[in-house]
């Protein structure tokens, strides 16, 4: 298995996680997030996914679990800023480096200002994409927090 950038970031900082792998296709009415967690047999609020949103204009990622959603106005106020609108997919695509559906806040082509649900934070461990469709990391939150440089807030509903 080749590694992603997001392993390799994981790698070079000698933080312990585990590879979890799974076929990527699902039926179209269900998400990527949904995709894993129905895969893996995974608890839903210990999956995360990584989304894109604007704030204030900047690029920003917002990581909450499979089991709810963003509350972009709260996304907004974690971030200072104002205003927050979901990026467009091709605009997450080519600044992340990743495809919709495998983006990792890990080993991103550009780092993007990062806020993760404070709800990662009750789990010892959490998986996110590991950057690409079909692979999940799962590594202890506060490595992902600390690896991102993000700022953790109740960011999820």
């Amino acid at each position: 298995m080749t590694a992603t950038p997001a392993v390799r970031v994981l790698e070079r900082a000698r933080v312990a996680h585990t590879l979890h792998s799974y076929d990527p296709e699902h039926p179209s009415d269900q998400g990527y997030g949904e995709a894993a967690v129905a895969a893996l047999g995974s608890d839903p609020r210990q999956v995360f996914k990584t989304l894109v949103a604007r704030v204030d204009g900047v690029l920003t990622v917002a990581v909450v679990p499979v089991s709810g959603t963003l509350d972009l106005k709260a996304l907004a106020v974690a971030a200072g800023g104002r205003k927050a609108v979901m990026a467009d997919p091709a605009d997450a695509e080519r600044t992340t480096g990743y495809v919709r559906g495998g983006i990792s806040p890990l080993g991103q082509r550009k780092a993007l200002p990062t806020v993760v649900d404070e709800s990662a934070l009750t789990f010892a461990t959490i998986m996110v994409s590991a950057g690409r469709r079909g692979l999940q990391v799962e590594l202890a939150p506060a490595e992902l927090v600390a690896l991102t440089r993000a700022r953790t807030a109740p960011i999820g509903r």
